[in-house]
């Protein structure tokens, strides 16, 4: 339990000062020698760095040059693609989530180890080039912390439903699915790894599609989709990671 509630309190409603920091934001800044940070504005300085999806598993701030076949998966929302830790009220935090990334309605990219440690904090974005054979789909982006010994933690993530009137296909059916992930906080470490996992669920901390469009709450059929997410030069997925030195 942190005192700055108190503290805030105190400042406010009892008149007491020097009880808050100078800056008015402070973050706690997960990963490799965990700390609290203080910063004078939300989000702080950073370089947002588009981070590209390659053909071959890999993520890099390189963007693709050659041509590929897209990574294909299937979404069934009989049998969802399972939460793993995040923002679950009862189950959420930090969780290996390499169960989840051997699933095959689970996309996962992994840079290179890192050469030395890399600072995230502020927003995170994701833009990827799709396809799916239904009009109602989710997308889900997980960023992870992927440790020497291939322990993959989650460390932020976001979903985005898609309705038809959202959908604006390209003559060759692919669609631009933009998702907003939780804002980052987190140090990665000399000899880690940056994972970005595509999947179309995590439930139950977001509720499954079911590919009709027909409300929750009486919905009685269920769709299966296919999806397909492309990484080459005219459709370039990727995620904007913001890098502070």
């Amino acid at each position: 339990m942190t005192d700055a509630p108190l503290d805030w309190f105190d400042t406010y409603l009892r008149d007491q000062p020097g009880l808050l920091p100078e800056r008015p934001v402070t973050v706690h800044v997960q990963g490799e020698g965990g700390e609290w940070r203080d910063f004078g504005d939300w989000p702080p300085a950073a370089a947002l760095t588009t981070w590209y999806l390659h053909g071959d598993g890999r993520l890099a701030p390189e963007a693709p040059t050659a041509a590929t076949e897209p990574d294909r998966y299937r979404y069934d929302p009989s049998d969802p693609t399972p939460a793993a830790g995040g923002i679950g009220m009862l189950t959420g935090g930090p969780t290996d989530n390499r169960g989840v990334e051997a699933r095959a309605d689970v996309l996962v990219f992994s840079s290179d180890a890192l050469t030395e440690s890399l600072e995230l904090i502020g927003p995170v974005s994701a833009e990827l080039h799709v396809t799916s054979t239904l009009d109602h789909v989710d997308f889900f982006v997980r960023v992870c912390d992927v440790h020497p010994d291939g322990a993959s933690f989650n460390v932020c993530d976001g979903l985005q439903r898609f309705r038809p009137d959202a959908i604006d296909r390209a003559p060759d059916g692919t669609f631009v699915a933009s998702i907003t992930l939780w804002p980052i906080g987190h140090r990665f470490g000399a000899g880690h790894r940056v994972r970005v996992q595509v999947s179309s669920g995590s439930h139950p901390v977001y509720a499954r599609n079911l590919g009709t469009g027909e409300p929750a709450t009486t919905a009685t059929d269920m769709r299966i989709a296919d999806l397909a997410v492309y990484h080459e030069p005219g459709h370039p997925s990727s995620v904007t990671l913001p890098h502070v030195s």
